[in-house]
């Protein structure tokens, strides 16, 4: 049955699409507007549940690995219950449609055991490395389709502008260009990786789930129609053009609207003025939220009523329910059937372009083999590696030296691959699926090399202090590997990650009062301390800034992190990664981006704080050697409103080891018809240079870059001065009125 021959993601047989919609009976048509799950979470559903879902109910889609709750982690298994699945719809049912598998693959396929697991979000943008995450994408696409998975529900696309929020390690950052210039990436690397066929992509969570008010997941986005325009729909347009096949919507209202029963944001805002012609895929419980948290629909069949004629086509988990719902609503003339067979439409045909009409099967010996290869697991830990942000060195007290007598490891990331890998993954992650920091600082410290570990606390609580201070007083470099645990949402689900109302939380962003307890306790002894933060969210570390000499920066590294980590700690690899996101010095200070709108101060502005003051900016990040950025210069220093300008500088490696700079450019328009940021982060590039070697780095600023955006969305390039800094160096140009 299962295939080692495979098709490509824009290929299929020759079905013809519109005459077997012809052929399906209203009942069989809903059918596939609704999926189902495999797995636990709410509820249980089980294989058999779901097969006989499909059996009878034509369900068109099964989410069979992933979103957390999947019982299926062994690749072979995960292959063979696709292939199970794919032959109950294709042999079991009257027009044999193969089913959607979906799965939450947004850091590498990690729900499959050995899979190569990425950073997440934030730590891949700390790389400002588009080709390594458009490879991160071929790898793991080439992981799901091996699994038997054609649809991955990511990239995450949203921008994320409150810290609090229990997703911001999915995310990008606060960068608008960071979030659509990876997004991109990663779809394109997805969707036709070289060495095979890839997946469809979907971009999430449109168009505004990064701003919730309090940083409460699914909180309101109360933003203002410019901002909305100008700030979170770019990485959306990057996506669709990078060729997202799918779109989700967020759980979100903006302007009082939920996204998911929304016309405006589905259909006018999507399809009529972005130009989406693809699926829109319910995300969870989005449509169930209509009536039960909105409150904007009576029940569940006034919700679906509101999102299919929004421009939903999926209700991703409906199951059967939704699928009658949806059937009562045509017959009883409140939903025409003509959009409904638009909606199936789409579904059959990105079911057709993903190669299920040709092939549904995958081949189950291969799967272990493809998932998890050799050099797929080595461009994770290349990933892990370009990810790690030196955040403090004082007196270089890095790198360490691999022949150092005694080190203390100690902290609860030490020596945990669950939290290193973060969440959307496992849930009992196998040793072989990774290397703990631990484990990395064995490999890579010299024979003679005493590794002492003493982990002190849990995230939350203390172990045993007395320990640690003794190991701490008898080493000669302390290692505290502290930060959060892995979660997803709102820092959940609670009974597999934690307490309700334990830290993590979003009140919270310094680190849990047991952690600090254990970094003051090393810090007493006088040992040098290295600070290592593993964590989804930019933590609120003023105590440790102020007080240990070292900090490294290193996300949720993945499941190669821990030698990356190691290899940084000790110099094997000089580290390069730069802030995707600010760190603010409290969540008091909230909020904390570099791109905040201009805006007066009161009278007596000089007691009035910095609107800008975060403990860490974003774009720091510091190496083991030192760079000089010189020679700022600009290919135009007047243009017309049509034309881009492009930025040179010179970056020589004045240190003495090679190393990586990264080079960010910011632009400022002088005066504008609208408040804008004070800046924009508009360019990046990365150039990597030996000791006393110099190159020059270019950076184009794009004609986009320049524009202003009024509240319908319209863009206008006005007239006038703009300013640019690149590197630290600035320079002005000026837009003049005529083409």
């Amino acid at each position: 049955m299962a295939s080692s021959e495979s098709v490509s993601t824009t290929g299929g047989d020759a079905v013809d699409v519109d005459e077997l919609l012809e052929n399906l009976s209203l009942s069989e048509k809903v059918g596939q507007m609704v999926g189902t799950f495999v797995g636990s979470m709410d509820f249980d559903v089980s294989p058999e549940d779901a097969k006989e879902m499909i059996r009878e109910h034509d369900v068109g889609s099964v989410a069979a690995f992933g979103i957390g709750v999947s019982w299926h982690h062994d690749p072979e298994a995960v292959a063979e219950l696709s292939n199970e699945l794919q032959r109950v719809a294709v042999e079991e049912t009257d027009h044999g449609i193969p089913v959607l598998l979906p799965v939450d693959a947004i850091h590498g396929n990690a729900y499959v055991n050995e899979a190569a697991v990425y950073p997440h979000g934030l730590g891949m943008a700390a790389t400002r490395n588009e080709p390594l995450v458009e490879r991160s994408g071929e790898i793991t696409g080439t992981e799901i389709r091996a699994s038997g998975a054609r649809i991955n529900y990511g990239p995450n696309c949203d921008l994320v502008r409150d810290p609090r929020w229990g997703r911001t390690f999915e995310t990008f950052g606060e960068s608008p260009l960071l979030c659509g210039d990876l997004g991109a990436a990663l779809i394109r690397g997805q969707t036709d990786p070289p060495e095979g066929e890839g997946v469809a992509a979907t971009a999430k969570h449109f168009p505004a789930y990064g701003d919730p008010e309090g940083g409460e997941d699914t909180g309101a986005v109360d933003r203002s129609p410019s901002t909305i325009h100008h700030t979170f729909l770019p990485p959306f347009e990057k996506a669709i053009d990078a060729g997202a096949r799918i779109v989700m919507p967020c759980y979100n209202s903006i302007d009082g609207l939920p996204v998911h029963g929304s016309e405006r944001y589905l259909t006018e805002l999507l399809r009529e003025r972005l130009g989406f012609d693809g699926p829109v895929l319910s995300d969870w419980g989005g449509v169930d939220m209509l009536h039960e948290k909105h409150k904007t629909a009576r029940d569940q069949r006034d919700s679906a009523r509101q999102a299919v004629q929004a421009g939903l086509d999926q209700v991703s988990i409906g199951g059967p329910e939704y699928a009658e719902h949806i059937q009562s609503l045509v017959e009883d003339g409140e939903l025409s059937e003509e959009r409904v067979d638009e909606a199936v439409r789409r579904i059959l045909e990105l079911k057709r372009d993903v190669g299920l009409f040709a092939d549904p099967y995958v081949d189950v010996d291969r799967a272990s083999e493809v998932i998890g290869r050799e050099e797929h697991r080595e461009h994770a830990l290349e990933a892990a590696r370009q990810a790690q942000t030196l955040l403090k060195n004082e007196d270089d007290l890095l790198p360490l030296d691999p022949d150092v007598d005694s080190v203390l490891l100690t902290g609860p990331n030490a020596d945990d691959l669950k939290h290193q890998m973060g969440g959307w993954g496992v849930d009992e992650v196998e040793e072989t699926s990774g290397t703990t920091v631990l484990e990395g600082v064995e490999d890579v410290v010299g024979d003679e090399t005493t590794v002492r570990y003493e982990r002190g606390a849990t995230v939350r609580e203390t172990d045993d202090l007395d320990a640690v201070r003794e190991a701490a007083a008898d080493s000669d470099v302390a290692v505290a590997v502290l930060g959060e645990n892995w979660y997803f949402h709102e820092f959940g689900p609670q009974d597999i990650a934690g307490q309700t109302g334990t830290w993590p939380t979003r009140t919270d962003l310094e680190l849990s009062d047991a952690q600090q307890e254990l970094l003051r306790t090393v810090h007493e002894t006088g040992t040098p301390t290295v600070l290592v933060t593993i964590t989804g969210r930019p933590l609120a570390i003023t105590w440790a800034a102020d007080n240990v000499p070292a900090i490294l920066q290193s996300y949720y590294p993945g499941n190669e992190g821990g030698q990356a980590v190691a290899e940084t700690l000790f110099g094997e690899h000089n580290p390069a990664g730069k802030l995707p996101i600010s760190v603010p010095k409290s969540a008091a200070h909230l909020p904390t981006r570099f791109n905040y709108l201009r805006h007066p101060t009161p009278i007596g502005a000089d007691e009035h704080p910095d609107s800008y003051d975060p403990l860490f900016e974003f774009g720091h990040g510091l190496s083991y050697t030192d760079f000089a950025v010189r020679n700022l210069e600009l290919s135009e220093t007047e243009i017309g409103p049509g034309e881009s300008v492009t930025a040179t500088v010179e970056v020589e490696n004045v240190g003495d080891r090679a190393g990586t700079r990264a080079v960010d450019a910011f632009l400022s328009d002088a005066v504008s018809s609208r408040v804008r940021p004070v800046k924009e982060h508009v360019g990046y590039d990365r150039v990597e240079l030996a000791s006393g070697e110099s190159a020059t780095v270019e950076i184009e600023v794009p004609n986009r870059a320049l524009a202003v955006t009024d509240s319908d969305g319209r863009k206008t390039i006005e007239p006038g001065r703009f300013d640019l800094e690149v590197g630290g160096l600035e320079a002005s140009f000026e837009v003049t009125s005529e083409y």
